[in-house]
């Protein structure tokens, strides 16, 4: 079993889908939007929600990433889609190359916080916010250097 990240959008996961798409050189892509299920008769969504994504997910390697949308007539029970730093997705790869091209791709549009390095943890870590406001962490060794630490405090 594995956690997946899983992000919602205000209205915008369809161009979420296509910039994470592209930037993480995606293998598979599956999307789902609310007009593709049968609407309840007695409680239609209007219009303008049933082009949203109910779901997605995009697999690429290293990872899987899902998306939806969050419908604006659902937000009195979800409430507002609120950006923060509280949730990021980290991405830990041994492929250094592939690593540096996610960081590249991940960061147009958006703002690097520290670029790829060699650091005391990792020999290529770095983090950015892409343009959808989600914060990312890129290291090539984050299991090497845990079981480094943990294995010298024995």
């Amino acid at each position: 079993m594995s956690a997946i990240v899983y992000l919602n959008f205000d209205g915008n996961a369809e161009q979420g889908i296509e910039f994470y798409s592209e930037a993480l050189s995606a293998a598979e892509v599956k999307k789902v939007k609310f007009s593709d299920i049968p609407q309840d008769p007695n409680y239609p969504l209007p219009e303008n929600e049933l082009t949203m994504i109910m779901e997605s997910s995009i697999e690429f390697v290293g990872g899987k990433i899902m998306m939806s949308d969050i419908l604006p007539s659902m937000k009195t029970v979800t409430g507002e889609l609120v950006k923060g730093n509280n949730v990021l997705i980290s991405l830990v790869i041994d492929d250094k190359q592939k690593l540096e091209e996610y960081f590249n791709r991940l960061s147009v549009g958006g703002y690097v916080i520290m670029p790829l390095s060699n650091t005391p943890w990792s020999s290529c870590f770095g983090m950015l916010v892409d343009k959808f406001g989600i914060s990312w962490k890129f290291n090539s060794d984050a299991d090497k250097f845990l079981d480094k630490v943990i294995s010298n405090k024995q």
